[in-house]
């Protein structure tokens, strides 16, 4: 029976996470106490936080003892990271803490396969989680009151958790069967849909297809989901995250995008779609600088913006640096008649210069190889001739 990893700072919440850790072995599961405090050593846990903070690259020396909490703090989440992801016997994990340990624990929590039960009781779990979550599954449960002693509220609370952590750490899914039909990941937006659904009709009869929306964390959940070896391929068209995050758009990716295909080596067929616009919230959030810009409307809250020849060009250069760290079977298709259901003839986007400053820089930036190939298609993106052109690049590689 794999065990349930109870973490936080017991130099501060020693009380609450041994409370925890009792009411886990209640509930019928081994409980691990894992001390990752800063400031002081505390008796009782089953792994203190020196040993934890040996694990950082750099030594303890760079984690305890320091009058810095911000460095302490992220020292040890990197010593945690790193000593977590080593562990054989991980059923669950249940952090609980404030800001600072909610930001410690769940960046171990996120470098843990998908699957993993991750539970994270916080204060801070009722205001923006994205930054603490990420692409991982990661539940985040209020705390109410402070994780500050335990109390009538504060006992009902963390006692909920244990016993949801423990239920996750005994009643593991079934393994796969070997009868399952093999997972691909697909990023889509509005302006791609049409393609995707194409492809997905097509595959569904052989293959599980897992749709992501491409709105920043979408990219880097299949991304996740690839790195935990639960997708067998990517289709990857919808690769709009990437101006966002060059340009400052509200849907990006971050520095690691196509990441896991370079890691992991598995088939990828990727596209060039809705990189003709970078995203905003409401027309009058768009930053001054872009004022005069080619601006569309989608809805109310979503307003897009038309890149440049020169935004495409970086645009194009950040893709195929990564296209050429792939060592997997790799095939990137380019619609040379548009790149989005609104950059085709008679929509606002419609632009064949700009977007001939993308493919000219694709094409002059990958480097050939026999495991990758460029493949351009006389036809716009959500065209049916473009969808077999994706359909029969994945059956040659996956």
């Amino acid at each position: 029976m794999k065990k349930v990893y109870v973490i936080g700072t017991m130099d501060t919440k020693a009380e609450e996470l041994r409370f925890a850790a009792a009411c886990v072995r209640g509930a019928g599961a081994e409980p691990v106490l894992v001390d990752v405090g800063t400031k002081r050593p505390v008796l009782g846990a089953d792994f203190a936080a020196d040993e934890i903070a040996a694990h950082h690259p750099e030594g303890s020396g760079v984690v305890l003892g320091l009058d810095d909490r911000g460095k302490a703090i992220a020292g040890m989440a990197e010593a945690l990271t790193r000593w977590l992801a080593a562990r054989t016997d991980v059923g669950a994990v249940l952090g609980m803490g404030g800001s600072g340990n909610t930001a410690l624990v769940t960046q171990a929590m996120r470098a843990l396969p998908i699957g993993t039960p991750k539970l994270m009781v916080s204060t801070v779990a009722s205001a923006n989680v994205a930054p603490y979550v990420g692409p991982a599954d990661i539940a985040m449960m209020y705390s109410v009151v402070d994780v500050a002693g335990i109390n009538a509220i504060s006992r009902r609370v963390i006692a909920n958790a244990a016993h949801a952590a423990a239920g996750m750490a005994l009643n593991v899914p079934p393994a796969a069967s070997g009868t399952e039909k093999p997972g691909v990941g697909m990023t889509m937006f509005g302006v791609t849909t049409a393609c995707v659904t194409m492809l997905r009709e097509a595959l569904e009869p052989t293959h599980e297809c897992y749709v992501f929306h491409a709105t920043g964390a979408g990219g880097r959940s299949m991304e996740k989901l690839a790195d935990s070896g639960l997708i067998a391929a990517l289709i990857d068209l919808t690769t709009t995250e990437v101006p966002d995050f060059l340009v400052g758009g509200v849907f990006p990716c971050d520095a690691d995008r196509f990441g896991a295909p370079i890691r992991t080596r598995l088939p990828y067929i990727g596209s060039v779609g809705a990189v003709d616009m970078v995203n905003f919230g409401a027309k009058d959030t768009v930053p001054a600088q872009f004022t005069g810009r080619n601006l569309y409307v989608h809805n109310p809250q979503v307003t897009l913006m038309r890149t440049t020849p020169e935004e495409n060009r970086a645009i194009g250069r950040f893709i195929v640096e990564r296209l050429n760290r792939m060592e997997g079977p790799v095939r990137f298709l380019l619609p040379l008649g548009g790149v989005s259901a609104i950059d085709v003839p008679g929509m606002p986007f419609h632009d064949p210069a700009t977007d001939a400053a993308l493919f000219d820089t694709i094409r002059a930036g990958l480097v050939p190889a026999p495991n990758r190939k460029l493949i351009e298609v006389d036809a716009a993106i959500n065209d049916r001739a473009f969808a077999d052109a994706v359909l029969a690049a994945f059956q040659e590689i996956a």
